[in-house]
């Protein structure tokens, strides 16, 4: 346990990080060094005007001054973990220097990376969440280059990087202080966080330009360091839970979340994912409507509630708490892609007025919110079930365990399968079996995604989880696909409890089809049968209707169906047979109309041919 003197050392000495990451860049500012490195406005790029970029230089010189103040008053003791990471830290600040000078390829800064990230993990930061090593090494190259290139995507707008660094440092500070108790991680965290204080009010400057830009160097030392920590921070502890894995993917989730979309998007416009552009979820903030300084105010309290809710699932440890923190985590998150596409049809429809509010943006969409809640309400009681069908009843003490340990995967992953396919995007009144498709995806894909995480984090041993997540997959499909074909079908049987008038139409063709479900979705009316001269029709049922006789039973139909109207669908029908429905309703005395259909599609300009 750490006592409270040496807390109160370690923030003190780590305070040296800002004014150390200060005073450097008021001096380079002041220099004429400084102006050999100055980006230029192009159109990858978001500002308008020729701007220094040496703040990496600034938050690397308060990062290694802390670190090394810590060392020399002995608040933190060296160790290769700690080495490791410097060495990693310096190498990929170095090539972001580089190329902040003078271009460096892709491929070039790739194998930076790569080279930093060899160096942390042989340096004795392993990966032990998982007990096969060439799985651990292959997580952490992943995890160590992943992180560094997204916040390097992430460095698009004045002050977003730092900020959303500094709130993530913040977070493994108090965990490294509380839960995963760590010296090394707090010094790192601490001065890492306060280099980047100390680079914001130069890169952070409301209704003003920024006056540095923390350049490549600066983006890649950040990314990297946050990686690492990460590392550090809860991935090399033992007895790991569920809690201890999603502390430092929620911490990041923006970056994270960001550079997914962005490279997305750039993989289907067919665009290299390393060239510059305004795409990300910074920049479609300003275009729909927020002023930059609001823009990455948003995403900082998105970052800070999510780091939020990861830091309570550590200091609670509790299975069931972690579970609801995970719905209330994606509330959050699907909230915030709710509010995104507000602002995008408000943008395309030229709307005026206020600017959208922050507080909208994050807890306002009644519809949404109940499709979250409805949704872990049976996603809980789906994977309940399948445990209590597969095991037989409660199960043992270790049985019980590894099912509380598996839910809060199994919600994050299913969760995350309905957000990319769409599933909160669909307005479910106007439904149809194919809509249920996604959702039926989504299970078995999460349901696959989570055994295997189980399996990959702790041992199972005869717990029956192929059955269980088997059992589950089918269960949740139908379950969730009910509940979605519940709000389809509901505004009808509420449409029956009051009068609507009773339709016969004419012609079950295409037409008349159509005719059909409109009346359905508006509500407004009931379409009680079809008539139709087709034989192969004659008494079956279409689109739940029935066909209930041919033109010539007109009569006896409207008797049968109580119809109040008929419509008819096929004006091209002889006009004998169109006589006779019309006739019949004259003598049942019920309204009889022809409805036509008129779709003209423009034909192509007439290419004009030059004559030899």
């Amino acid at each position: 346990m750490l006592d409270y003197p040496f807390r109160a050392v370690d923030a003190i000495v780590a305070i040296a990080a800002l004014p150390v990451t200060f005073a450097v860049l008021w001096m380079l500012l002041r220099s004429p060094i400084g102006g050999r490195l100055v980006a230029v406005p192009s159109d990858e790029r978001w500002h308008e005007q020729p701007t220094p970029t040496f703040g990496g230089v600034g938050i690397y010189a308060g990062f290694i001054g802390g670190i090394l103040l810590a060392l020399a008053v002995g608040a933190v003791e060296w160790s290769g973990e700690l080495g490791g990471i410097l060495a990693g830290v310096t190498i990929v600040f170095a090539a972001g220097l580089v190329d902040d000078l003078r271009h460096l390829s892709p491929i070039a800064k790739l194998a930076a990376q790569i080279a930093a990230a060899v160096i942390v993990l042989a340096s004795g930061l392993n990966v032990e969440i998982v007990g096969n090593d060439v799985l651990a090494w292959s997580i952490g190259l992943l995890w160590l280059v992943g992180i560094t290139n997204a916040f390097n995507l992430l460095d698009n707008m004045d002050g977003l990087a730092a900020t959303l660094a500094v709130v993530a440092c913040g977070y493994f500070a108090i965990d490294a202080l509380t839960e995963h108790e760590n010296e090394t991680v707090l010094v790192l965290a601490l001065a890492l966080g306060l280099a980047c204080a100390g680079f914001l009010p130069f890169n952070l400057r409301p209704r003003r330009g920024a006056v540095v830009f923390m350049g490549d160097s600066g983006s890649q030392l950040l990314g990297f360091g946050l990686a690492s920590l990460a590392l550090a921070a809860s991935w090399t502890v033992a007895g790991t839970t569920v809690a201890t894995i999603l502390l430092p993917l929620l911490v990041l989730a923006i970056p994270i979340l960001d550079t997914t979309l962005v490279t997305i998007a750039r993989l289907v416009e067919k665009r290299p994912v390393t060239q510059g552009g305004r795409d990300h979820t910074s920049h479609r903030l300003v275009y729909y409507g927020l002023s930059e300084t609001k823009a990455v105010l948003l995403l900082a309290i998105v970052a800070s509630a999510i780091g939020a809710t990861a830091l309570a699932y550590n200091v609670l440890d509790n299975g069931r708490l972690t579970a609801i923190g995970v719905l209330v985590t994606f509330v959050l998150l699907v909230q915030f892609g709710s509010f995104l596409s507000d602002l995008e049809e408000r943008s395309r429809r030229g709307a005026e007025g206020p600017e959208p509010s922050l507080w909208r943006a994050l807890v306002f969409e009644p519809r949404r919110l109940l499709e979250v809640f409805v949704d872990f309400v049976l996603i809980c009681a789906s994977f309940l079930a399948a445990y209590l069908l597969a095991v037989g009843g409660a199960g043992t003490d270790f049985e019980r365990s590894v099912y509380l340990s598996a839910l809060p995967i199994l919600l994050a992953s299913r969760y995350v399968l309905f957000v990319a396919l769409g599933v909160y995007r669909r307005v479910w009144r106007y439904a149809t079996a194919r809509d249920v498709v996604p959702i039926a995806v989504g299970c078995i894909v999460s349901s696959a995604a989570a055994y295997f995480i189980l399996i990959a984090l702790r041992p199972i041993g005869s717990f029956p989880a192929v059955e269980i997540f088997v059992i589950d997959a089918i269960l949740c499909t139908l379950l969730v696909g009910a509940s979605r074909l519940t709000l389809r079908l509901l505004p009808e049987a509420q449409g029956r409890r009051r009068h609507r008038r009773r339709v016969l139409i004419a012609g079950a063709g295409r037409a008349g089809r159509g005719l059909a479900r409109e009346l359905r979705e508006g509500n407004e009316a009931r379409v009680v049968g079809f008539l139709d001269d087709n034989p192969r029709v004659r008494r079956r049922r279409i689109l739940g209707i029935s066909v209930v006789g041919s033109l010539d039973e007109t009569d006896r139909a409207i008797a049968s169906t109580r119809a109040e109207e008929v419509l008819v669908t096929i004006p091209e029908a002889a006009q004998e047979r169109l006589d006779a429905v019309v006739n019949a309703s004259e003598v049942a005395g019920v309204p009889c109309r022809i409805v036509r259909r008129h779709v003209e599609f423009s034909s192509p300009e007439p290419v004009e041919v030059a004559q030899p």
